[in-house]
């Protein structure tokens, strides 16, 4: 039987913009990084071999600008890696939802990968979004980095280990990490090593 290639993937969220600092949901609004975050991003040591991986961002501004700020200003873009589309609930905070909502919001959240606020996208929709992309990057079998968003990550991550987000994940994902995977050349996605901190 032919061994079937597989291609090192490694996922990285943005740095904190004002709206994260905030506790605001984001979903496809396009905040810069605050000076938190580009401070934060700055502090970064990545290990030298994801240098030579191939980048690609989301195209909001928070990913190409954490990109830039890691030497990869010529990233290409993947319209993809956007974040989930949060509807009508983008720029509220979910502390205020879920006490203005109390059970119906509890409700809502017990779906899971089916989750989905007024008007926005579901994890499962997330997923199924981003399985062309996966199937690409497998396909190119360059190993390759891509600066995101907390809603991919989390999706994927569930892809990866079958948690269908329902209360808490095997393993948290830390901030100031990167998330290591590794995909076949169908685009199937495994963990090999997560929270791989950034900080030195």
């Amino acid at each position: 039987m032919a061994h079937r290639p597989e291609t090192d993937l490694v996922l990285l969220r943005h740095g904190l913009t004002a709206w994260n600092e905030a506790g605001r949901i984001q979903g496809r609004s396009d905040r810069p990084l605050s000076a938190r975050g580009r401070a934060q991003v700055r502090a970064w040591r990545l290990p030298p071999a994801f240098q030579d991986y191939r980048w690609e961002t989301s195209p909001l501004r928070r990913t190409r600008e954490t990109a830039s700020l890691l030497g990869h200003q010529d990233a290409a873009t993947a319209p993809e890696l956007i974040e989930a589309n949060w509807g009508a609930w983008e720029g509220r905070r979910l502390v205020d939802l879920r006490a203005r909502l109390g059970g119906a919001m509890a409700d809502m959240e017990s779906h899971g990968l089916d989750f989905r606020p007024p008007g926005g996208e579901s994890p499962r929709d997330l997923q199924a979004r981003l399985a062309p992309w996966l199937a690409r990057v497998a396909a190119g079998g360059r190993p390759c980095l891509a600066v995101t968003h907390k809603g991919v990550i989390r999706a994927l991550y569930a892809l990866a280990s079958g948690w269908d987000l329902r209360g808490k994940p095997p393993v948290k994902l830390r901030p100031d990490c990167a998330h290591a995977f590794r995909l076949t050349a169908d685009g199937g996605l495994a963990a090999t090593r997560l929270n791989l901190s950034l900080l030195p």
